[in-house]
């Protein structure tokens, strides 16, 4: 019903407690920013967005390019997921022996993040992921969205297609708050869900899943499977046959949505939603490497 959630090797979140090492940069302090950006990916950091009620830490990690002529990475979570994640980890790896740039956060209420996960929306977490492009990375990007990443990775894409130079998928899962838990409900979970605002769903990953109203009526308003997707840079989509969470045809209705020509699907027959074993690895860094080798990007 639900995506499914990748292992995170994070420590417990307490909205209200520091979180130890690591810079915090504020939007609109230009103090320093630049070198900061050049910081080591082993030191966390810790992004300062938002006013009043709306305020929100956010933590990433950022690791510098060594040729600023070359395309950016940024890393898009799944839905509980974070950036200690296998693939992400996988990503930073590629990226430290390519000499390339790459950006990995927590959206609020995710990993090392500040917030409480049930106060998230797919409306937020996009802004989040807009926010740390707009302020931490510079130049031409490539996004890689993993599951709910992949619906966050289009959805910027769509707001600033300049600075987007590709796009990989893998399994991702554009509209899955309505196709994949909202059509899933029985009228007496739905029923429930409007009149209490949240629904707990068992999860074979340990704690349930809150599934709230706000989510479902939010991720209304994002929806993108249902018209042309004004999308022009080259595409990659990764996904699994035997994904239980996301069906693989999702990966098709995004190929034909889409604008770009330049899009190929790639099907790994026995694989599950997470793509995260050694082959589904070494797929995703020769499916990376042939797309950013195109156009010299």
């Amino acid at each position: 019903m639900t995506p499914r959630r990748e292992r995170a090797n994070c420590p417990p979140r307490t909205p209200s407690s520091p979180r130890g090492r690591g810079d915090v940069l504020r939007l609109g302090d230009k103090t320093n920013h630049g070198a900061r950006l050049g910081l080591s990916d082993a030191e966390l950091q810790f992004l300062d967005i938002g006013a009043d009620a709306g305020a929100r830490r956010i933590a990433f990690r950022r690791r510098a390019c060594r040729d600023e002529s070359r395309a950016g990475l940024v890393w898009l979570s799944g839905f509980k997921s974070d950036m200690a994640s296998t693939k992400a980890t996988a990503l930073d790896e590629y990226c430290a022996k390519a000499g390339r740039a790459l950006l990995r956060f927590d959206y609020s209420g995710h990993g090392a993040s500040d917030g409480a996960f049930e106060d998230g929306t797919i409306g937020i977490w996009a802004a989040d992921a807009l926010t740390a492009i707009d302020a931490l990375s510079e130049g031409p990007l490539v996004l890689v969205g993993s599951s709910m990443g992949g619906w966050i990775a289009l959805l910027t894409a769509l707001a600033r297609p300049a600075r987007v130079a590709g796009l990989l998928g893998i399994a991702a899962a554009p509209d899955f708050t309505e196709t994949l838990m909202w059509a899933a409900m029985a009228p007496p979970e739905r029923a429930a869900l409007l009149r209490d605002g949240v629904l707990r769903v068992p999860s074979q990953y340990g704690e349930p899943y809150a599934i709230t109203r706000a989510l479902i009526e939010d991720g209304r308003t994002h929806l993108l499977l249902n018209a042309p997707i004004a999308i022009d840079c080259p595409i990659r989509l990764l996904h699994g046959q035997r994904d239980p969470d996301v069906p693989w045809e999702t990966a098709l209705r995004i190929a034909e949505r889409v604008r770009a020509e330049d899009v190929r699907l790639t099907l790994v027959k026995d694989g599950d939603h997470r793509l995260s074993r050694p082959q589904d690895l070494l797929l995703l860094r020769e499916t990376l490497a042939s797309l950013l080798d195109q156009d010299g990007a």
